[in-house]
């Protein structure tokens, strides 16, 4: 059951439906041809108005006689075979009625009206088999259809009088009528009456009628064309309807069952189809998938590396902390375990800053991917960074670096997190303290770039080994200048730093400071993108 819902919404029943509907639509228009049967009528009552005309004409010179005595022209007896070998050979159908309203003949009858011999055509030859019974089905359908004009109902009189018809009444006023019934089978009966007349004066009214199967054959043949070319279309158009749907499904069915193999646990060995070729909206879902998966495969053996690096470095405090709680325990000394109790507190506070530095990190993504970026006045953040900095360095006296601030006169507005940046630059400027010698400078700059926000952070330290200026964006990354602490920093502040610039669309490199083959020192450059209307 759940396979044929899938099925039945799947893209190629879709695309199927959508194009069928428009050739189902166009084929009920172009089979009702309501105007086109109108007119094929109207030309048909034209037509039997002419015949009539000219059978009251031939019956008003021929059939008359004059009665002397009372000054009257009448219809005479010969008018009843007239009127049979005039209409039997238009296979009509002609009554002729008297001027007080009787009828005198009708060409469905040999001899008398009633008691005559009724005379009617046999019905046309027919072969049997699919195609006549398709054929009649349709005929069934096409005179059925509830749309467009309807006609009265055909009621075969045994008596007829001239009153019955509406055509007849308006023919004894001397105009011609017209009238169009139907039978119970869908089909049509046309009339026309007109007067027959004699210097003027109407004797009598002749009817004639016909079916509409001359109309119903023109008609069928009309559809049945409309329907072969119909057919042909059909055909085309469900094939091309499954080529397209076929190249829009299958390749998408292909990328969904690469996707589910991902999901099982495949492994980087499942290969996402390569679909950018196409140069359509499914290439481009290929490719977003390949880049997708690439980059899901690249996090994990981040993650990873990430796990080993952390077990790594943990490591290494640990066994020092082992070690110096085993030699304390050992040592009666006071001042050898006052020694050692000082190695246990710098060990537990390097874990303890490596522990806060891990658990930034490792929270950093779900963070940074949850908040929204706002409007930051990154001068405003620099400045309030600077001021602190220099506090610091007071308080640290004359040897310290100094920050030398070098901003632009206007605000610079970015889009990010406050906060984030705030931290990224901390980074660097702890960094660049950490490798400029006593009293040297740092120079903290800020400028608008074209369609960017330049901030750079430069010292007058060794500068960083050639070939590493990617190196010191890694986590644990172990490069530390001369005479620190071991165990001051943990490594991963400008791995943080690259991942924070990352997540804002940014860029952050390193570079060193040369004037004549020298290094003078290292810099480190922020490129953001400006907040709009900035």
């Amino acid at each position: 059951m759940v396979l044929s819902r899938l099925r039945l919404r799947s893209l190629t029943v879709r695309v199927l439906a959508v194009n069928m509907v428009a050739v189902v639509m166009l084929a009920m228009g172009l089979l009702y041809l309501d105007r086109y049967k109108q007119n094929l009528i109207d030309a048909q009552i034209s037509s039997l108005a002419t015949q009539a005309g000219i059978f009251a004409a031939a019956l008003g010179e021929a059939a008359v006689t004059s009665n002397v005595t009372v000054g009257q022209d009448t219809l005479t007896a010969f008018a009843r075979p007239m009127v049979r070998r005039l209409a039997v050979p238009a296979r009509l159908r002609a009554r002729l009625f008297a001027a007080n309203g009787d009828l005198i003949a009708d060409s469905q009858y040999i001899g008398m009206v009633r008691g005559g011999v009724e005379v009617a055509p046999l019905p046309p030859l027919r072969d049997g088999g699919f195609l006549t019974a398709l054929l009649d089905a349709y005929d069934w359908v096409a005179n059925h259809i509830p749309i467009g004009q309807t006609y009265p109902r055909y009621v075969e009189i045994p008596t007829p009088r001239a009153n019955q018809f509406p055509e007849a009444q308006k023919a004894l006023s001397g105009e011609t009528g017209t009238s169009v019934r139907s039978l119970s089978h869908g089909a049509l009966v046309l009339s026309v009456a007109v007067p027959v007349q004699r210097y003027k004066q109407v004797l009598g009214v002749l009817m004639i009628s016909t079916g509409s199967g001359e109309i119903d054959d023109a008609l069928r043949d009309v559809r049945i064309e409309i329907l072969t070319v119909l057919g042909a279309m059909l055909v085309v158009i469900v094939a091309l309807s499954l080529w397209l749907a076929q190249t829009i499904a299958r390749p998408v069915r292909r990328l969904a069952a690469a996707a589910q193999e991902v999901r099982a646990g495949g492994g980087p060995s499942v290969e996402i189809p390569d679909l950018r070729g196409r140069g359509d909206e499914i290439g481009e879902l290929s490719a977003a998938l390949r880049d997708m998966t690439a980059a899901l495969w690249a996090r994990m053996d981040a993650i990873e590396g990430f796990a080993a690096d952390v077990a790594h470095e943990i490591k290494n405090p640990l066994t020092s902390l082992r070690s110096a709680v085993e030699t304390a325990s050992r040592v009666e000394d006071p001042v050898k375990q006052r020694r050692m109790m000082m190695i246990i507190l710098d060990d537990v506070q390097r874990l303890d800053r490596l522990i806060s530095d891990i658990s930034d990190a490792s929270r950093l993504d779900a963070e940074l991917s949850r908040a929204q970026l706002g409007r930051v006045d990154l001068k405003g953040l620099l400045q309030t960074l600077i001021e602190v900095e220099q506090t610091a360095a007071d308080a640290r006296g004359s040897s310290a670096p100094q920050l030398v601030p070098d901003l632009p006169d206007g605000p610079l507005l970015v889009r990010g997190i406050e906060d984030r940046l705030a931290q990224v630059f901390r980074n660097l400027i702890s960094n660049a303290v950490s490798f400029s010698p006593p009293g040297g400078r740092i120079v903290l700059s800020a400028r608008r770039e074209r369609d960017a926000v330049v901030i750079a952070v430069e010292d007058e330290g060794p500068g960083l080994p050639e070939g590493k200026f990617e190196a010191v964006f890694d986590r644990f990354y172990t490069e530390r200048p001369a005479g620190e602490k071991f165990g001051t920093h943990s490594g991963l502040g400008l791995a943080i730093s690259r991942q924070i610039v990352d997540a804002h669309r940014g860029n952050i490199r390193a570079e060193n400071i040369t004037r004549d083959g020298r290094v003078l020192g290292a810099r480190f450059i922020v490129t953001l993108r400006p907040a709009a209307n900035a």
